[in-house]
């Protein structure tokens, strides 16, 4: 089945389920799951600059003048249906309000209509979303992994992160996450956002790379002169996101939910010897048209769905293991490698198989 005529099955249920005639996308992830396209000219805005809507029969888009010909010439399927306003006399939810048939939804306030949570209907993944998200991730890490490997001790963060964003960039890749910390600055925060620290000992690399809608997330550490214990430490982050990995394959053939994957997760840090560590960051989760689509928390009732990619991000104290990775039923398969990293081979705390993780790439 192609992307677009599974994503208009998931519709039609929708529709149906709730008694709607129509469901409308302004936000840009799911602009991009609905269209193919993508709506965003202002990157801080929540809301693009369209918005597409589905009633049962075909797609509508709903624009203003200034963008209408550059989307139907370069962001939209030939079957679209480009409803137009012009720029001064009404904004997107007005103009959306008046094009569609009611009862309706959307995923932005459009007065009179109900809100859709699209998470649910984003996932699975289809064959045309696994292949994209293939392209997506062998970039990043190219790029990532390049970057890193030519960083020295003396490089700022914002030097790095600067290389990084450019680089990302010239390949159609936004990254809207670009965190560089200094070795100093990752034992201290589990968020180390960029700033003009010098790298020092070591150094974490960690990025969100969003292209198609999709986003990836990797995370690679280089050593100058690292203390001992990074490895150490690494090697534990890389058997916590191993078990997560093997944890969620398990939970999505058995059709269980995120919290059961925390349960793995909790037990495997305690097994690396890093009991409680887990309440210090977020454990990631699923991802794909948005940076997490769900994060695995104690209690959290999220379907667990296969095929479906996953960022896992466990933390142990100024070290970290991350990559997106494809699971299905079959297999577990690496997103975001290129094959020219040091990687370690460890094993999930309970059952699952042997993994290759990336481990610090010593200079």
């Amino acid at each position: 089945m192609s992307h677009t005529d599974a994503v208009r099955e998931r519709l039609d249920a929708y529709l149906a389920d709730n008694d709607l005639e129509a469901v409308w996308f302004a936000r840009p992830p799911s602009f991009a799951w609905l269209t193919g396209g993508n709506n965003v000219v202002d990157r801080a805005a929540d809301i693009g600059v369209a918005a597409a809507g589905y009633d049962g029969d075909g797609l509508t888009v709903v624009t203003d003048n200034i963008e209408a010909e550059r989307l139907v010439d370069e962001e939209l399927p030939d079957d679209a249906t480009v409803e137009t306003v012009q720029w001064y006399e009404a904004d997107l939810a007005e103009a959306v309000a008046a094009f569609s048939p009611t009862p309706a939804a959307a995923d932005f306030d459009v007065p009179g209509f109900e809100s859709v949570d699209p998470t649910d209907l984003r996932q699975p993944l289809t064959d045309a979303d696994v292949e994209r998200f293939r392209s997506l991730g062998a970039d990043a890490a190219e790029v990532v992994e390049s970057v890193v490997r030519e960083a020295s001790a003396d490089d700022e963060e914002r030097e790095v992160g600067g290389r990084l964003r450019d680089r990302l960039f010239a390949r159609g890749i936004d990254s809207p996450v670009v965190l560089v910390g200094s070795g100093e600055r990752t034992r201290e925060y589990r968020h180390y956002t960029t700033r003009d620290s010098e790298l020092g000992d070591y150094a974490l690399v960690s990025v969100t790379a969003v292209r198609d809608g999709l986003h990836a997330s990797i995370t690679r550490s280089v050593a100058f002169d690292a203390p001992e214990w990074l490895d150490e430490r690494t090697e534990a982050a890389m058997r916590v996101e191993a078990s997560a990995l093997a944890a969620t394959q398990r939970v999505g053939r058995e059709g269980g939910v995120a919290g059961d994957v925390f349960d793995a997760i909790e037990e495997a840090y305690a097994e690396v010897g890093y009991e409680g560590e887990w309440r210090n960051h977020h454990q990631g989760g699923a991802a794909a048209y948005a940076g997490r689509e769900w994060f695995g928390t104690p209690d959290s009732e999220a379907p667990v769905h296969v095929p479906m990619t996953y960022a896992y991000n466990p933390t142990v104290q100024g070290a970290k293991s991350e990559d997106t990775h494809l699971v299905t039923d079959e297999g577990i398969e690496l997103l975001t490698g290129t094959g020219d990293w040091p990687t370690e081979t460890v094993e999930p705390v309970g059952d699952g198989p042997e993994m290759e993780r990336h481990a610090v790439l010593h200079r």
